[in-house]
């Protein structure tokens, strides 16, 4: 769907309207479903043991290797500004480091979005017990019902996070929902990027990287990016070329601390 229309769907569908049950939720129902399992009725007994399996291991996994990491953080006054005046960060970050990123975000109750599919169950049951959340929106409305749900979430104070070129890509390429989600909530886009100085990576197409354990790693954060409630077409492309731009000086920063280089200070 392109980000007019769901920038439209956003703007316009009433959120207390009937055919949304989710939006009669309220705040603490709509917190707490966001934290909790979700039913795994509707599949197979095998697929329902190979859900709750591979997010165990998946969560074990990362913990092990999370926990054994050496952070550095470069920027910490850039999330203490996101994080004033009543603000909560939208958070932002390239797929393919999201495995050290989920350890050191975690137990922020961070909300994320996720679809019905059989491999973002198990995903969501790992991110859940890091303390994360997960907003799936309605079956039949897609990006459009998550992003709303998302925006719900953060009026009743839950942060949102996004990995910004995902789940499918292209890889390194910004898309247009944290903006939209900023637009609608008045609450900033935070750039980050973890790089880690020893992992592999697989052969997919975020090119995902699997750190090795007692890495050093560090956390790169930017300055948070602010969409004015009554943004336009062209502001809104603006501040999507903006968040681009930061996510990939990150990138090139950890880069060059990973090779030496003493740039990346």
């Amino acid at each position: 769907m392109e980000s007019s229309t769901i920038e439209k769907e956003l703007a316009g569908r009433p959120e207390s309207a009937a055919s949304d049950a989710t939006a009669r939720l309220s705040n603490a129902e709509r917190v707490d479903r966001a934290y909790r399992f979700r039913s795994l009725s509707a599949y197979s007994l095998t697929d329902r043991l190979l859900i709750r399996a591979a997010g165990l291991v998946f969560y074990y996994l990362i913990r092990a290797i999370g926990s054994s990491a050496r952070f550095e953080v470069v920027g910490w006054e850039n999330f203490e500004a996101a994080s004033r005046d009543g603000h909560i960060p939208i958070y932002a970050s390239w797929h393919n480091s999201m495995f050290l990123g989920m350890y050191f975000w975690r137990r922020r109750g961070i909300i994320v979005m996720s679809s019905r599919s059989f491999d973002a169950e198990y995903t969501a049951r790992c991110l859940q017990r890091f303390g994360y959340g997960v907003a799936k929106g309605s079956s039949t409305r897609g990006a459009v019902g998550g992003l709303i749900e998302l925006a719900r979430l953060m009026r009743a104070g839950c942060p949102a996070g996004f990995t910004i070129d995902g789940p499918k890509g292209p890889r390194f390429v910004a898309k247009m929902g944290a903006v939209l989600l900023a637009k609608k909530t008045g609450h900033p886009i935070l750039p980050f990027a973890v790089s880690a100085k020893n992992f592999r990576e697989v052969n997919s197409w975020d090119r995902f990287q699997i750190p090795w354990p007692f890495t050093r790693a560090r956390v790169y954060v930017a300055q948070p990016i602010f969409v004015p409630s009554d943004a336009d077409k062209d502001e809104l492309n603006a501040r999507r070329d903006e968040l681009q731009r930061a996510l990939d000086e990150l990138n090139q920063l950890g880069e060059q601390w990973r090779n030496g280089s003493t740039a990346a200070v």
